[in-house]
């Protein structure tokens, strides 16, 4: 090495020193790429957004993906949205970026996203699990395995032991029950209570609002329009100016960490978008997933997905049944799942009880007459009803 190159070497090592003197920050930078076309917003807000992440976090490098960008930013040059995504993939893959945002990305089934929003009551952080992909097609299974995604993510993020919360949405009462026989099992899951008086793992809306649970778990329809009304609230509908995204794409075996924004998101869930794949980058996700499912799968996982299945088998060959002679029922037994409901009534008309589905103010109940309550409450906890 000549004189002069020593030189040059030696102001590298300075300017690096002097920057990390500057900023606060020593090691080794967090690489997140960020695809900047498609956006309704235009490149410009795209970018706004990468300089605000990069300003609240030096130790950020932020790689921009596209076309038509101005500012300091390293740039890979790409045409389109398509060639956006291939390049981003193969940065991902070459490791040369330790995790990337993007929108509108392709996920295969069995891999779904954990968003992160900020709940408007206290303005708490709260995961939601999940808000896009599908991470299986029968929806009582994908909502177990959304509440595992959910709690590796928030762990990957700092929370050590992250509480879960179920929405109170088809499939809840079902997940519970499941989930309980993992706890039952070894797995060890923290349930959050709901801050309504009848309390419970199901969370009513206004927990949602307040951030009850460090995980709320739902299907990713439902996660999806609730993110969206969270991040968009306060500015009319058509701009995303609160939270942290979509979140990123996490699934068992799946290799890569991809946070998704959306057409609409703005300049600051842009940047709580990289900050978010920043900190699943750092916090290991990819094996936070893999260490959850492991101990899952110890406490019985793989036999609750298989009971699933064959009772999605059982409900396509359902026999028909004629109902007992009709009672007055002024008694109810809550806690059955609304997606379950007509099938334990027909459990009952079965064994000549005779039962009447309905609403109460929690969820479905079924209606019953004082004299049945006790051998129906028998018979639904016998069958997995209760």
């Amino acid at each position: 090495m000549d004189e002069k190159m020593t030189r040059a070497a030696i102001a590298d090592v300075f300017e690096e020193l002097a920057d990390a003197l500057e900023t606060g920050s020593y090691g080794k930078k967090t690489r997140v790429g960020l695809t900047i076309l498609g956006s309704e917003h235009g490149v410009a807000e795209l970018v706004a957004g990468a300089e605000l992440a990069q300003k609240q976090n030096p130790e950020l490098e932020i790689v921009l993906i596209g076309k038509g960008a101005e500012g300091g930013f390293e740039l890979v040059e790409a045409e389109d949205e398509q060639e956006s995504h291939k390049k981003m993939d193969e940065l991902l893959e070459k490791g040369y970026l330790d995790a990337a945002v993007t929108a509108h990305y392709p996920f295969p089934i069995g891999v779904s996203t954990v968003g992160r929003v900020i709940t408007p009551v206290k303005g708490k952080e709260m995961f939601i699990a999940t808000t896009t992909g599908t991470s299986a097609t029968e929806r009582v299974t994908a909502l177990l395995h959304n509440t595992v995604l959910g709690i590796a993510t928030a762990k990957a993020c700092g929370r050590e032991n992250p509480t879960v919360g179920i929405l109170n949405i088809d499939g809840a009462r079902q997940l519970e029950r499941a989930l309980r026989k993992l706890q039952e099992g070894g797995y060890p899951i923290s349930f959050a209570e709901s801050a309504r008086s009848d309390g419970g793992v199901v969370m009513r809306g206004n927990d949602l609002l307040m951030g009850v649970p460090d995980v709320m778990v739902m299907d990713s329809l439902t996660g999806n329009v609730l993110i969206k009304v969270l991040s968009a609230y306060s500015s009319g509908g058509n701009y995303e100016a609160l939270g942290l995204g979509y979140g990123p794409g996490v699934g068992e075996g799946y290799d890569r960490i991809i946070c998704i924004i959306s057409r609409s998101s703005g300049a600051p869930v842009i940047a709580g978008a990289i900050r978010f794949a920043a900190e699943c980058a750092k916090g290991k996700v990819l094996e936070k997933v893999k260490a959850e499912y492991s101990a899952a799968k110890k406490a019985g996982l793989n036999e609750l997905l298989r009971n699933l299945a064959v009772e999605t088998s059982k409900k396509d060959d359902a026999e028909e049944i004629t109902p007992p002679p009709k009672k007055m029922v002024s008694e109810d037994i809550p806690g059955i799942e609304v997606m379950e409901i007509e099938d334990a009534v027909r459990l009952l008309w079965k064994e000549k009880i005779y039962a009447e589905s309905g609403m109460g103010c929690t969820g479905p109940v079924i209606m019953i007459a004082p004299e049945d309550k006790e051998r129906a409450v028998q018979l639904l906890q016998e069958n997995g009803y209760l």
